[in-house]
């Protein structure tokens, strides 16, 4: 299986997504394709010893900052190193795209360049999400700001066949992010689409508030992408505070750090229980190759989770099930 990599998107470009590839190579047994300045990128190697040769290396002499308007990656800056991603990805030169690039861009070149299956209203980013109990997945994680509640139907649907296809939970409970679990709870957008998912063919529980996602109550957790998107970015950060906590209290004297052997065990199964770098990134569910965002701050290591998501995407096939599913739902309308 070969992965095109974006290798200077991300804040730690290019030396943690080289890394992070090599170790996706020795690993997961697949090939490389970096997209980017090839003398930089040889560059960076040569400096940390690492033999170049591993990779296959497609020059992109622009890069996109996270402070790049979106739309860049289609005319500005279309010499960028994700742009020649996704066109290579479009080539059929790699099997599965992954960068840790500007998220608005990311999301434009899998919209306008990769495409949308025919059907899908909006691609959306659904991410991985740890629990008290087990993963779930959560969507959309930011590419839609604003949608309607048929986009959301939607969201649901690929988040179900997510759930199945790739973390093979046989019957994901569907939910809804609202502030309360009662159907008249929300705004007009929520009201609309809760009317519309319980008569779907989906496992659709209703509604969830925040402080039961958690505890592991939903497989899928559905939301528009500036409600996903706060839930995210505020889970990791009490994840991360909460684990500072606990090690400042450890550290507190000679009698709290002694008394860290005792539940040292439980305290690294629980920091890898949360630990976003475990997932290493989101799909983007809804165009016709598949696509990973890695998380902006990624290491080595995440991003060689997120090569292991894209290697998972690809082998599960959920493009051609998702292409069959909205040919069926087309049919019916």
């Amino acid at each position: 299986m070969k992965i095109i990599v974006d290798a200077f998107g991300g804040d730690n470009a290019p030396l943690e997504i080289i890394k992070g590839s090599l170790l996706a190579i020795k690993e997961l047994n697949v090939q490389i394709v970096l997209t980017g300045d090839k003398e930089k990128i040889i560059e960076c190697c040569k400096k940390n010893n690492i033999d170049a040769s591993n990779f296959e290396i497609a020059d992109a002499k622009g890069e996109i900052s996270m402070t790049d308007e979106a739309k860049c990656v289609l005319k500005e800056k279309s010499d960028s190193s994700m742009a020649i991603g996704f066109k290579l990805l479009n080539e059929g030169v790699g099997d599965a795209f992954v960068s840790a690039g500007n998220t608005g861009a990311v999301t434009v070149g899998a919209t306008f360049i990769t495409k949308r299956i025919k059907g899908v209203k909006r691609p959306c980013i659904a991410t991985v999400m740890p629990s008290e109990k087990t993963p779930f997945l959560l969507l959309d994680c930011g590419a839609n700001s604003e949608c309607r509640a048929d986009a959301l139907v939607q969201f649901a649907h690929l988040g179900n066949l997510y759930m199945k296809k790739i973390m093979n939970v046989q019957n994901p409970r569907i939910t809804l992010a609202n502030n309360g679990t009662e159907e008249t709870k929300g705004t007009s957008l929520q009201k609309e689409a809760y009317a519309l998912m319980k008569n779907e063919p989906f496992n659709f529980v209703g509604n969830i508030e925040g402080r039961r996602i958690p505890y592991g109550d939903a497989d899928v957790v559905v939301a528009d992408g500036f409600t996903g998107n706060l839930i995210l970015k505020t889970y990791e950060g009490v994840a991360k505070v909460l684990m500072n906590g606990i090690k400042g209290i450890f550290k507190k004297n000679i009698f709290s750090m002694l008394s860290v052997i005792g539940v040292a065990g439980g305290i690294s199964k629980m920091k890898k229980q949360f630990d976003y770098k475990e997932y290493g990134g989101a799909a983007l569910l809804g165009v016709r190759k598949p696509v990973i965002k890695a998380h902006g701050s990624s290491d080595a290591k995440t991003f060689k989770n997120a090569i292991r998501q894209a290697v998972k995407f690809v082998d599960s096939n959920f493009i051609e099930e998702t292409e069959n599913l909205f040919k069926a739902e087309m049919k019916n309308d």
